[in-house]
Order: structure tokens, then sequence, then C-alpha cells
């Protein structure tokens, strides 16, 4: 008897188990085992942007490689051995300073010849002009005939006719002798040198490229459509390959009289001062033709999604992401700035880069930059040196 008593007592026990489960499960359970409500996304200063009045241009952009206004190759007019090369690359020259000598044994000769001749042809001119002056004078006494004058005459305008001869052939000479040398054209620095003193070169082998890098040019093309903006003078502001965010400023010199039948295209010639020489051949230059300049609200193109119709935003308003149609305006291509006519107000603050995947509803919070350290000043707010830490006495 006792034994059922306790099977008994332990199957209402398990009864009471089961029923206190069993109510925890019914639909008046405690709030703390329901699912919380969605967090806010975080967003940083990276990415939002605020819609800000703006200084935006508008016009033809250029862009390129730049060179030297004045450059010139400076090719062998003879052939010969190189016998001196006398700059080397980088180095400034003057206008007729010697760059090069080659070697010609058969012009050096011919040179020689002909001044020879000339020498020759000067003797037999004064030996002529005396013969005719002294028949002169015998015809004039009767003691020639007036055939034998007219001899020495011939004579003499025969000696005249070979020294004219000889001159044009000492000339043509020193021509070709002076063709083994080799000068600067003007006022420059070499950039290149194709050859080495003992080569062997031909007529219209390249021996040094000599440019003036006081003036750079920039060729580019336009639309033909947009040549009603531009013309010759306007100003260009530029951006070099390697010089950061540093501009630079040219004018266009010429605009092609013709149009590319190909591309449409019209080719500008753009002059940018070099008087500092920092700019270098064969850097890329891109520019713009400022035609149009006004301060607008603007934003980064990519902040607009251009897709739509018509092209959208995504604005946080009220803590939430919300998807804004909006009206552009005028687009500065340089810097990637477009204008906002409408649909946004100045100091909206709008979503960029990875923020953009972001669906509509979506409950966001922007988080403030940060504000760097304000360095304290000198003796104020603990500026100075820190304080002395107390000494104990020894025990």
């Amino acid at each position: 008897m006792p034994v059922k008593a306790g099977f008994r007592g332990l199957f209402i026990m398990s009864l009471g188990l089961s029923l206190g489960v069993l109510s925890g499960c019914k639909p008046g359970a405690p709030e703390a085992s329901q699912p919380q409500a969605q967090a806010p996304v975080t967003l940083g200063p990276e990415d939002v942007v605020r819609v800000e009045s703006r200084e935006l241009q508008e016009g033809p952009v250029l862009s390129g490689t730049l060179q030297a206004r004045r450059a010139a190759t400076m090719r062998s007019e003879a052939q010969g051995a190189v016998l001196e090369m006398a700059v080397e690359q980088g180095q400034e020259v003057k206008k007729g300073q010697l760059l090069a000598r080659i070697q010609d044994l058969s012009q050096q000769d011919q040179f020689l010849a002909a001044r020879t001749a000339v020498r020759v042809g000067h003797d037999a001119l004064r030996v002529a002009r005396s013969e005719e002056e002294r028949n002169r004078k015998l015809v004039e006494a009767g003691v020639i005939t007036r055939r034998d004058f007219e001899r020495a005459q011939l004579a003499r305008v025969q000696a005249e006719s070979q020294l004219a001869e000889a001159n044009a052939r000492l000339a043509l000479a020193r021509q070709q002798v002076g063709r083994t040398r080799i000068l600067a054209p003007f006022d420059g620095i070499v950039s290149e040198r194709h050859a080495s003193a003992g080569d062997v070169v031909q007529p219209g082998t390249q021996l040094y490229t000599v440019i003036d890098p006081t003036s750079m040019r920039l060729e580019a093309s336009v639309p033909a459509a947009q040549l009603s903006t531009l013309k010759t003078g306007t100003r260009v502001d530029f951006t070099v390959g390697g010089y950061g965010d540093r501009t630079f400023a040219g004018r266009i010199e010429r605009i092609n009289p013709a149009v590319d039948p190909a591309t449409g295209q019209v080719r500008l010639y753009v002059t940018l001062p070099n008087t500092e020489q920092a700019l270098l051949t064969g850097l890329f230059a891109e520019g713009r033709v400022a035609s149009l300049q006004r301060e607008v609200p603007a934003v980064p193109i990519s902040v607009v999604d251009t897709r739509a119709e018509p092209p959208t935003v995504l604005r946080v308003k009220d803590g939430r992401v919300e998807r804004v149609p909006v009206t552009l305006g005028m687009t500065d291509q340089m810097a990637r700035l477009v204008e906002l006519r409408s649909g946004v107000g100045a100091g909206d603050v709008l979503l960029r880069g990875s923020a953009r995947d972001l669906a509509e509803g979506t409950l966001v919070q922007v988080r403030p930059p940060r504000e760097k350290p304000r360095e304290p000043e000198p003796g104020v707010g603990g500026g100075g040196p820190p304080p002395a830490e107390p000494v104990s006495p020894p025990r």
C-alpha cells in the first residue's frame, strides 16, 4: 500500500509540470518573448551628401597630350661618319650652336678644288684685263689691227665668265661642307639624341630633336555642334597629370576650318604658356572651355539615378529613405557635378555610394562627422606641463 501511494504522487507531479509548460505557450506570454523592432541603419559622412550651392562651369571638354609648340628634328644632310656629338639630352642650346659634326672627305676635297679654281680665275682675269688695256693703246697708235684688240676683249670676257663659274662652284662646295655641321635652329633644349660619335649616317638620318619648352600646345577635337561657343582667344583651364588639382590656363590659338567627315569633329589648337617650364611634353592634359558659369544647387553626378525617367535621388527625411524625382540643369563635366533645379532643396541630405542600395522606407541614422580634437593652448586647460606626482614620505 505505501508503494501505490508513491506512484500516485509521482503521477500528480508529472501532470502538474506538463500543465505548466502548456500554459507558457499560450498567447498571453510575456512581451519579452516577442521579436524586437527593426534598428535603424547607421550611415557615415561618406554615405551622404548635402545639396549645396556650387559654382558650375559648362562648355566643351578638351583632352590630349601636351606637345612643344616649337620642335625641330635635326637630320644629317651628308653621308659619312659622325665625328662629334657636341651636346647631350636635356642640355640647353642657343641658336646657331654646334650640335654635331660629320666627316665627309669628298666634300672637303671639292671645297679645296673650288677655292683653288677661284684663285686661278682671279689671276687669269687680271692678266686678261692687262692684255686688253695694252692692246687698246696699241690699236690707238695704229700698231695692231682692230681685230687683234677684239681678241683681247674676248679673252677678258672669257676670264670673267670662268671666274664667275669658279665662284659658283666654291659657294656650292662651301654649302656642302656646311651640311656636315649640324647647328641648333633656335634657343631650346635637346629632348632626344638619336646617334653617337662613330656612327655612319646617311642623308636624312635623325641626329637630335630640339624643342622650345617655353610654350606648350594641345591638340584636341570637339563636336562641330559646339563651335558656336568657341572662338580664337577663348580661355581654357587645364589640369595636367602629375600636378594634382593645380590648374593651368591656355587660350585657343587656332580652329581648323574643316570638319572631319568621319567623326564630325573639329580640331582645336590651344597654346599654354610655360615660362616656368613646369609642364613637360607627353603629359596628359584635360581642360574645358568655360563658355557658361553659374552658382546653382548641385551634387555629384553619381548621386542621381539617370536611368529612371525622370531622374531620381534617394533623400533622407524624418529618419527614412525616400525616392524623389528631380529636374536636372547644367552639368560640369570637369568637376563631375550636376545642377538640381527642382525636387530637392538646399540642405537636403542625399545618399551616395553603396548607401544608394538601401530600399525606400528604410530607417536610417546619419552619424555626424568626427571633430578633430582641439589642441589646448599653452597654459590653458592643461596645456602646460603635467603636474608632478606626489612623492610619499619614506616609511
